[in-house]
C-alpha cells in the first residue's frame, strides 16, 4: 500500500512549517498576507483527510504524513524531551572525529532535502571552526515519500563506508550533497562517478550498491528516529559530556549553530 494522496499534502504542510521556522531563525520571517488563507486551506484539507481515513491503520516501518502532521507546530521543549530518546553516539556510527569530543552533533539526515543539504555545509563550517571539540554524526532518515532516491543514495554512502572507511563515507556524502539539486534532483546514474571522484574502485562501488547491503542500518537508523520522536530533516541534537542536550529543528544558521555549540561547551562540566 503506497503513501495515501491525502496523507501527502498533510506532510507538504508540515514540512511548510517546518521551512518557516528555518526561515525564521535566517531573518526571513516576514508575514505573508495569504498566510491566513494557507491556513484555512490546509485545515480543509487535514480535515477531508481525517473523514476519509477514519478508523484506518497506518503503515508501521515508515515515517507517515499523517504522524508528521500531528506534530507540525511541535513546541521546542516538546523536541527538548524527545532528544533523551535519540540513542547514544557509539563507535557503530559515522564519526567525524573523536568519540570522546566535548561535543558531539548528531544529525538525521536525507540526502535529496534542500535544507539537510544547507545544513551540511553548516556543519562542515562548525567542524573547521571548533576542530577536535565538536565531531560530527550521521545517521540517515530518508524522507521516501518525498525523496524516492534517498533510500539508494543513503545505501550508496553505505557502500563508499564499506569500500573506503569513515573517511570515503564522510567524503562521498559531501560530494553529494555539492551536487544534487535536492528534491530528487540527482540522477542516481552519477553515484559510481562520485564514488570514483572520492577515490573509490567504481566497479566494486556499482556492485555494492546493486547488493542489499547498508539497507538494514539505513532502516534501523530510521526506525530509531521515527521512535525518538522525528518527523522531518534535518534534525539534530547537541551533546556534550556533561548529558546535556540541545535540539536543533530544521536549517539553522551558523551563527545560531555556533551559540547553541559554544553554550554546549560552557555547560560541559
Amino acid at each position: 500500500m503506497g503513501i495515501k494522496f491525502f496523507d501527502f499534502f498533510r506532510f507538504k504542510i508540515y514540512t511548510y512549517c517546518m521551512s518557516e521556522n528555518t526561515k525564521h531563525h535566517q531573518g526571513e520571517g516576514k508575514r505573508d498576507i495569504f498566510l491566513p488563507i494557507s491556513i484555512l486551506i490546509a485545515a480543509v484539507i487535514i480535515g477531508s483527510a481525517l473523514v476519509y481515513n477514519a478508523g484506518r491503520k497506518v503503515e508501521s516501518g515508515s515515517l507517515t504524513a499523517g504522524d508528521a502532521a500531528k506534530n507540525a507546530n511541535q513546541p521546542q521543549q516538546q523536541a527538548d524531551a524527545q532528544s533523551g530518546n535519540v540513542p547514544p553516539v557509539t563507535d557503530k556510527d559515522h564519526i567525524w572525529g573523536s568519540i570522546n569530543a566535548p561535543v558531539k552533533i548528531v544529525v538525521y539526515s536525507d540526502l535529496e532535502c534542500p535544507f539537510c543539504k544547507r545544513f551540511h555545509f553548516t556543519l562542515e563550517t562548525i567542524k573547521s571552526t571548533y576542530g577536535d571539540q565538536v565531531a560530527l554524526v550521521y545517521r540517515h532518515f530518508p524522507l521516501t515519500m518525498l525523496h524516492s532516491k534517498a533510500p539508494d543514495e543513503a545505501q550508496a554512502a553505505e557502500c563508499a563506508y564499506k569500500l573506503g572507511g569513515n573517511k570515503s563515507f564522510w567524503d562521498f556524502v559531501g560530494k553529494v550533497f555539492s551536487v544534487t539539486p535536492s528534491n530528487n534532483g540527482l540522477d542516481l546514474a552519477e553515484l559510481p562517478k562520485i564514488a570514483s571522484q572520492v577515490g573509490l574502485n567504481a566497479d566494486k562501488f556499482s556492485e555494492c550498491i546493486k547488493s542489499d547491503y547498508g539497507k538494514d542500518l539505513i532502516q534501523s537508523q530510521y526506525q530509531d528516529g521515527v521512535n525518538a520522536g522525528i518527523q522531518g530533516t534535518p534534525y539534530a541534537v547537541v551533546i556534550n559530556n556533561a548529558g546535556k542536550k540541545y535540539v536543533i529543528l530544521g536549517a539553522y544558521p551558523l551563527d545560531d549553530v555556533k551559540k547553541i555549540v559554544d553554550q554546549a561547551l560552557k555547560e560541559n562540566k
